[in-house]
């Protein structure tokens, strides 16, 4: 049994991956104290993808999501709170209450980092694939890359290809970096030969 803690939900139609960086702006004064406290003692909150739903009343989310760690914060033009937010490591959402100023308090239990193993040969042709985008894209530093992770490869993949949400918060779901791989491999595929037509 791990440890259970709890810590303020930051539901959104978007996924945070481990290792992703993702900008937000914060306007709603409910997490605009969350960031305050969160800069203040240093410490992370739970992004999870909110599940579409036609009945306005109804709240649902999915069960998997992120840690997220405060990197760097601005104060837009617009005055709108700008952060940087990098996922730290998946969690498992056991419950989830609403303060009375709205905010969401999840009970999380966390879920242990995949280990860094190479990822095996019959995958070099993502990894040469994913090294070529990111030399394109540059959103990575050099000593933020890992290409000997199939963790961190994976994960890169699911982040940055033009996923369906739903496709998105399954590879979070997976806990094996090569049974992810073996998931993308074929969106991979998909997405390639579409662009070339």
């Amino acid at each position: 049994m791990s440890d259970r803690v709890d810590l303020p939900i930051f539901p959104l139609r978007t996924i945070l991956f481990p290792d992703s960086k993702l900008p937000l702006r914060i306007f709603e004064p409910r997490y605009i104290d969350m960031v305050s406290r969160c800069m203040r003692e240093d410490t992370e909150f739970g992004i999870i993808l909110s599940r579409e739903s036609t009945d306005p009343k109804m709240f649902e989310t999915y069960d998997t999501g992120t840690l997220a760690k405060i990197i760097d914060w601005d104060q837009g033009e617009d005055g709108l709170l700008g952060i940087t937010t990098k996922g730290t490591q998946k969690f498992r959402l056991v419950e989830l209450n609403k303060q009375e100023d709205g905010l969401n308090i999840g009970t999380i239990e966390r879920i242990e980092r995949e280990g860094d193993y190479k990822p095996i040969e019959h995958f070099n042709h993502l990894v040469v694939l994913l090294q070529a985008i990111l030399d394109d894209v540059n959103i990575y530093s050099d000593d933020e890359k890992n290409f000997d992770s199939a963790s961190w490869i994976s994960y890169r993949f699911a982040e940055i290809l033009p996923l369906k949400i739903e496709d998105k918060q399954n590879c979070l779901e997976i806990d094996d970096p090569i049974i992810r791989l073996n998931f993308l491999e074929p969106l991979i595929k998909m997405i390639r030969e579409s662009s070339q037509q």
